[in-house]
């Protein structure tokens, strides 16, 4: 059986749904019990755990063949990354306590970066993470593509603002769909020791290709505008952040290039989905 946290988003969810198509086991390891049905219908074993409780997540994890490890986000973090922290400090205690057979852990391109920015929370992630005494595999995943949710209705009104820069300087993104299929294949693998996996999608991603996209899904003209950097502080301010430099810095790093794959293009794995069909499904989304 193969436990599996935030199977509740996109990630997980996909990674569940490909092991249960291999007719794995499951269980499905979520916070809120009313979210469960969906998975306990397709079979799933049910395991209630929170990333603040190691207890429950050392009884999720124990007598599993694979763990899949997802650290739950935090876009606005304390100086400091503190919750970030407490949140590893618990996975690894849950993860020595329960000894399971492996881990894939969802990490991300800058991992390893120097410079601080808000990667640093899977940097340190990684860090903890790498003794175990297990098999572990990072799964470094690419600017997801499906951030391009918010563009949808920038879009839908012509002009999509962009703190990727320059406009015509190509991403490294992915979508969840290939991350979460790249993860369920790697839990079924067997490997000693630790490894890592650079995922990327099939071809790089400008801005101004998104738009392109945008407008020929749309049918309607929609360009794409750089949002000067002097006005992002007050811009991410604004929409309720309280520590907006982590995220500064982690765009600041995509647009000089200090946020990258270690392994460099020609040495990432290359995903199938591409922008176009990632995009459709966003439209479809937002109504």
């Amino acid at each position: 059986m193969f436990a599996i946290t935030g199977i509740t988003g996109q990630v997980g969810g996909v990674v569940a749904r490909q092991l249960l198509g291999h007719k794995k086991s499951v269980r499905a390891v979520m916070r809120d019990a009313a979210k469960g049905a969906l998975w306990a219908a397709q079979g799933c074993d049910l395991a209630l755990a929170t990333v603040e409780d190691s207890a429950s997540l050392e009884r999720a994890f124990t007598g599993m063949e694979g763990v899949f490890i997802l650290l739950p986000p935090t876009f606005d973090p304390s100086a400091g990354y503190p919750e970030a922290r407490a949140a590893i400090a618990s996975i690894k205690a849950a993860l020595l306590a329960a000894r399971p057979g492996k881990v894939v852990c969802l990490s991300t391109i800058g991992a390893r970066a120097t410079q601080t920015n808000l990667l640093n929370q899977l940097g340190l992630l990684e860090k903890a993470l790498s003794d175990l005494p297990m098999s572990v595999a990072f799964l470094r995943a690419g600017w997801f593509m499906e951030n391009a949710i918010w563009d949808v209705a920038p879009a839908r009104d012509g002009v999509i603002p962009s703190y990727l820069q320059p406009l015509d300087k190509p991403v490294a993104m992915v979508a969840t769909e290939d991350v979460g299929g790249v993860a369920a294949e790697l839990l079924l693998e067997e490997w000693t020791g630790v490894r890592v996996v650079e995922l990327e999608g099939p071809k790089r991603v400008t801005p101004l290709e998104i738009a392109a996209c945008f407008g020929k899904l749309l049918g309607r003209d929609v360009k794409t505008e750089a949002v000067p950097r002097f006005t992002w502080d007050d811009v991410f301010r604004s929409q309720g952040m309280r520590n907006p430099l982590p995220r500064m810095q982690m765009l600041d790093g995509f647009n000089e290039g200090w946020i990258d794959f270690e392994s460099g293009r020609d040495g990432t794995r290359k995903g199938v989905v591409g922008l176009e069909a990632v995009l459709q499904g966003l439209i479809k989304r937002v109504a």
